[in-house]
């Protein structure tokens, strides 16, 4: 029998884009119920009583007119969310992105061929960034297989914004801009750039159409740390895009202004596939103990990154490797997955370049010289001080949870993210002994452009056992049936944010809504009740789930008395990245690690014994 066409024919990264529906805009009643369930477990009766009148007056009143509109919205876009998300979350934001906004972690590679080792990291580099240029090569010819989830298929065009993409500032908001194209779009920029001892080089990544191999990759990064070692350092211009933003802003108009010849570098910069960063620290790591390396990928020198570039490669001198990258663009699935493919390469081929050592004949690197004047010098001295006074209040634990994993968890019929994020806030509650608001990012790719929903994971149900697991008196079958009934609640709420069900991102159409026509805030958006339980970005534990690979990364707490709280889930561990603000009396992340690992033990048990 012949085989049809679809099974021989391999489908392309981006085409299913046109096919995708449209973001749905949830109904009022069902967002404002479920608003009102997730405020209940903050509020006391009396408080919980004057939030359901609001919403109830809300609901009948200004609700319905502004969610009329919203729905207009909804029918002239394929995406109502888009363009208002990436303004409020990212682009309008003005404080500093590279600590508050951008995302870093580790790489794996470590665990495996590339333990920390000295002499190593030029070649480890020339041979990561020969795999991550295939990675590009696969994008442009649309070979990366497009995700789907139980065979439906989810967008992709975030992965379009992985290479070749900047962010830019302005005074008031920054933009996007995108440089990258896939084949049959047309060119696509092909330079790298390379900076060290703050110093900007670049070169091309092909040579006669042809990707540069391992070892002409070397030879380029070797010219770039040869010059660097034997000269001055360089002014570090690179430190501007750590700044608050508004200043980054100004002091880039500036830099504009001196010399057209800026301008140039800055395009450059802004269209480059990715930056790689030769970074001269060693923060020693085990696959236990990733601490030095996730802190030394989110707060390492700014010298030597682009902090708007949406990807920065970072090569340690002991051989191991990081990133750091603006989250504007696209959420971290689009990293994690090229990681993911990065380190199934550097495993097949056990971290060696199998290939020809022969070095065709190429322009070495040129340095990228900004103009600069004792203004500009005053700025990068400023951004400078700034990024090191808030990176030292930044804490940051990274610990793998070695006494089991998705494997025993799978065993007890329970699902592996909500058993993590049950224990999350388990432990939470045993240090703080009262719920915190908390944040888990739901995925809604199934939709057109869809990105992200928030789920609510601290539930009324949750918040019961919690009290349940630190009360002497419930026996285990109570506490059990407790447990189960928050897993429910969690997995429910969870598959109705993916189905573009939830209700955070409805109430914050609502809100642009009556913004945009200059109406005053609607009183549900002021109550107490909406900030206390997590609205307006006043989440107190901010998660996610990176994923069920080994790539793991990491992002500042939301609040100041919060935690950032990020996990990766294998069959025997799970590693976790937690960090918090130091200035915050309240919060410790390697406490919380501590309880929460007791909590997994509790809870694996509880699971054992009431099924006797």
């Amino acid at each position: 029998m012949a085989k049809s066409l679809s099974e021989t024919v391999p489908e392309r990264t981006f085409q299913y884009q046109n096919s995708l529906p449209p973001l749905p805009v949830p109904t009022l009643e069902s967002s404002l119920n479920k608003y009102l369930d997730a405020v209940r477990p903050f509020a006391s009766d009396g408080e919980f009583k004057a939030t359901v009148d609001v919403v109830k007056k809300f609901k009948g009143g200004v609700g319905k007119e502004l969610h009329q509109k919203l729905l207009q919205r909804a029918g002239a876009k394929r995406n109502w969310l888009e363009e208002w998300w990436l303004d409020t979350a990212y682009l309008e934001v003005r404080v500093p992105s590279q600590l508050n906004v951008n995302f870093g972690g580790p790489g794996p590679y470590l665990e495996h061929f590339w333990p920390p080792a000295e002499g190593t990291s030029l070649q480890r580099a020339s041979i990561i960034t020969w795999h991550t240029l295939q990675y590009w090569d696969l994008l442009r010819t649309e070979r990366v297989a497009p995700h789907k989830a139980n065979k439906v298929p989810l967008d992709m065009d975030q992965f379009r914004m992985l290479f070749c993409t900047c962010k830019v500032p302005g005074v008031k908001k920054d933009t996007i801009r995108n440089y990258f194209k896939s084949e049959s779009e047309g060119p696509c920029p092909s330079h790298l750039v390379v900076m060290c001892r703050g110093r900007m080089f670049v070169f091309d990544a092909l040579v006669d159409g042809q990707i540069l191999t391992p070892p002409e990759i070397l030879r380029q990064l070797s010219y770039v740390k040869e010059r660097c070692e034997g000269e001055p350092e360089g002014d570090g211009v690179s430190a501007l895009t750590s700044d608050d933003r508004t200043r980054w802003a100004e002091a880039r108009e500036h830099l504009i202004s001196i010399d057209p010849h800026n301008k140039t570098i800055l395009e450059t910069i802004q269209s480059s596939l990715f930056v790689i960063s030769l970074d001269e620290t060693k923060p020693y790591s085990t696959p236990e103990n990733y601490t030095n390396l996730t802190v030394a990928a989110l707060t390492g020198d700014p010298t030597i990154r682009w902090g708007d570039k949406s990807y920065n490669s970072i090569s340690f001198s002991d051989g191991t490797f990081g990133s750091t990258c603006d989250h504007a663009p696209y959420d971290a699935m689009v990293l994690v997955s090229m990681c993911w493919y990065l380190d199934e390469q550097v495993r097949a081929t056990e971290g060696k370049w199998k290939g020809s050592d022969a070095v065709r004949r190429m322009p070495p690197p040129e340095e990228l010289l900004f103009t600069v004047d004792e203004k500009v010098v005053g700025d990068i001295n400023h951004a400078k001080q700034q990024y090191l006074e808030s990176t030292q209040n930044l804490q940051i634990v990274c610990y793998a949870f070695t006494a089991f994993g998705k494997t025993a968890i799978k065993q007890k019929k329970l699902h592996p993210d909500t058993f993590v994020q049950l224990a999350m806030q388990l432990a939470y509650f045993k240090l703080h002994h009262k719920p915190g608001s908390c944040y888990e990012t739901a995925t809604t790719r199934r939709f057109y452009h869809g990105r992200t929903e928030t789920m609510r994971p601290c539930t009324q149900e949750a918040v019961d056992w919690c009290k349940a697991m630190v009360d002497p008196t419930p026996d285990v079958n109570s506490r059990r049936r407790a447990m189960l009934a928050a897993f429910d609640k969690h997995n429910s709420l969870m598959s109705e944010a993916q189905e573009g069900k939830g209700f955070d991102r409805h109430l914050l159409g609502l809100y642009l809504v009556a913004k945009e026509e200059g109406r005053p805030t609607p009183e549900l958006f002021t109550d107490p009740l909406y900030s206390r339980s997590g609205g307006g970005g006043n989440f107190v534990l901010s998660s996610s789930l990176v994923g069920y690979t080994t790539v793991l990364g990491a992002v500042a707490p939301m609040v100041l008395h919060g935690y950032g709280f990020f996990y990766r889930i294998r069959d025997d561990r799970i590693v976790l990245s937690i960090s918090a603000w130091k200035s915050s009396r309240q919060t410790d992340a390697t406490t919380l690690f501590n309880n929460f690992s007791s909590s997994l033990h509790e809870m694996l048990h509880l699971a054992t014994t009431s099924l006797l």
